[in-house]
């Protein structure tokens, strides 16, 4: 289902164009859509030139087209700004090629290189910008911006000189199909789903997001135009929230992630949990079995602790547990404080397993705990105490009246 084909002026001459993808639900095959999504394009229209900025998931390029052609006709199109080429922003590239055969490609020469792999795009077709570089449509210009690493290496920014509006691709997007186009108008959902998506996407490249925030500020965008979710009319809400989450002071807070098979690893982390909290620390318990991984990712953008429970299986940690740490060091918290709880019946090793994962990833473990069995009393005292333990380093660490984030 999408939308009529409407298209949403927002600013002289320029145009949304994209697509509200309402039906899908899963993104690369990991990211819950519960909202859906959108696949945003926009048209910059100059007094000479035309460019597109950016096109749709491959499966909607007839809206696509039937959008640019409420505008202008597609043939007319002078440039196809390739912010970059994932496929959700890229796949209709060599449609809209076709269709506009004077159309150049417009990318950094990462994204060349890019579009010959993915979209076959000879280098006839393609010109190659750098930071700094501009293109005069008639009075308006693009000034384009390197982004490396947000999301991919090739990406960049273009930025509308004369309009001040700043197309930021993922940056500073969101998972949210809406007939609203404007945050402000879509509501109070917009920076909580732009935080999922901040964890899922951008928090493993922090160093590189705190230089797409320099260089969005000193850009002093009167608009921001991401690739997904709701266009920023009034950018310093999404600003201040992006620095926050690469900059701001941890939380007083730790994430209790566990899977448990029989019940054993389920009290401990009940007592943990319980323990943290009685200390004055905020202690989010996932259920691994049930948790959506893009909420456990949220919590990891402030959290100051991790704390993973799993039993031993085979010697080692739970497949789901295994999972839930491989998604932690992919994502790249700046959390690194870390410890362990688990049960085992005849031998154990999943505490090994995670101590050896999580150091290699660079956390600290101040703690680990393994219980033959069933805890007994002894055993849920030795929870209590790691829990304790837990919540007095996190508050060792968070400096007084920062909060959460």
């Amino acid at each position: 289902m999408t939308m009529t084909m409407k298209t949403i002026e927002i600013a002289p001459g320029i145009t949304w164009v994209g697509v509200e993808d309402f039906q899908r639900r899963m993104f690369d095959a990991l990211i819950p859509l519960p909202h859906g999504t959108s696949f945003n394009a926009y048209l910059v229209k100059g007094k000479q030139k035309t460019a597109l900025i950016d096109t749709v998931h491959r499966s909607f390029e007839q809206e696509l087209f039937g959008r640019i052609a409420a505008v202008t006709s597609v043939d007319s199109i002078d440039y196809l700004v390739m912010n970059h080429a994932e496929p959700d922003h890229g796949s209709s590239i060599p449609l809209v090629l076709a269709a506009a055969p004077k159309a150049m490609l417009v990318t950094t020469k990462k994204g060349a290189e890019m579009a010959e792999v993915f979209y076959r795009v000879p280098e006839s077709r393609r010109l190659v910008v750098k930071e700094g570089d501009t293109l005069d449509l008639g009075g308006k210009t693009l000034r384009f911006i390197d982004a490396p690493w947000l999301h991919w290496p090739e990406t960049m920014f273009t930025f509308a000189v004369e309009d001040r509006v700043l197309f930021s691709c993922d940056f500073f997007g969101s998972h949210i199909a809406s007939d609203r186009l404007l945050a402000d108008e879509v509501g109070d959902i917009v920076i909580p789903e732009a935080r999922r998506y901040y964890a899922e996407i951008m928090m493993p490249f922090v160093n590189m997001v705190a230089s797409g925030i320099d260089k969005t500020v000193a850009a002093n965008p009167r608009i921001i135009a991401p690739s997904h979710g709701p266009v920023h009319a009034n950018p310093a809400r999404i600003i201040a929230a992006y620095q926050q989450w690469a900059r701001g002071p941890l939380a007083n807070k730790a994430i209790v992630p566990y899977v448990s098979m029989w019940g054993s690893t389920e009290r401990l982390a009940q007592t943990v949990t319980s323990a943290i909290s009685a200390e004055g620390v905020e202690a989010v318990p996932y259920d691994l079995m049930v948790a959506d991984v893009s909420h456990i990712a949220s919590d990891l953008i402030d959290a100051s602790a991790v704390v993973l429970g799993s039993p031993t299986v085979l010697g080692g940690l739970h497949p789901v547990a295994t999972n839930a740490l491989t998604l932690v060091k992919a994502l790249r918290p700046r959390v690194k404080l870390a410890a362990f709880f688990g049960s085992y019946g005849w031998g154990g090793g999943a505490a090994a397993q995670a101590k050896a994962v999580l150091e290699g990833a660079r956390f600290e473990v101040a703690a680990a705990l393994e219980v033959k069995g069933p805890p007994g009393d002894k055993d849920l005292a030795d929870a209590v105490d790691l829990g304790r333990k837990v919540a007095r380093r996190v508050k060792e660490n968070v400096s007084p009246g920062s909060g959460a984030a």
